[in-house]
């Protein structure tokens, strides 16, 4: 499950809104050496508004998972991950500064242009996943 989060290019961002209804965003992310923590930036591609909903929602429950998946036409290539957790957001010091650089090690878009946002950390609670083989 790990080796399949670490190297998969994009997630599923599972926040909680205030009446208690799922919101659900893709996102890159980056794992932690240790398997302990998740990360995500808010990035520069074009927001329809800079107040996030998913930053509101972790603001009032830090309850999060982000769902890593792969799906191909031989479902016997078919996997996912659920990293479930709690959530911090971040928005500067040493943890914000190795996080973004990590993210732009991993994609080279956020070499060129740095996340101007905040970063969403989750700390790892609890790893569920499924394979075909």
């Amino acid at each position: 499950m790990r080796r399949r989060v670490r190297e998969a290019r994009v997630g599923h961002l599972a926040t909680v809104r205030a009446e208690g209804r799922p919101h659900l965003v893709p996102c890159c992310f980056v794992l932690d050496s240790r398997d302990e923590v998740v990360y995500s930036a808010v990035d520069a591609k074009p927001k329809s508004t800079p107040a996030l909903l998913r930053l509101d929602n972790l603001r009032a429950n830090p309850s999060a998972s982000l769902l890593v998946d792969h799906y191909d036409e031989d479902w016997s290539a078919l996997w996912w991950v659920r990293i479930d957790g709690t959530a911090r957001i971040i928005g500067s010091g040493a943890e914000f500064d190795r996080t973004l650089a990590e993210l732009a090690g991993k994609y080279h878009q956020y070499a060129r242009q740095p996340p101007p946002g905040p970063v969403i950390a989750i700390d790892i609670d609890t790893w569920n996943g499924w394979a075909s083989r």
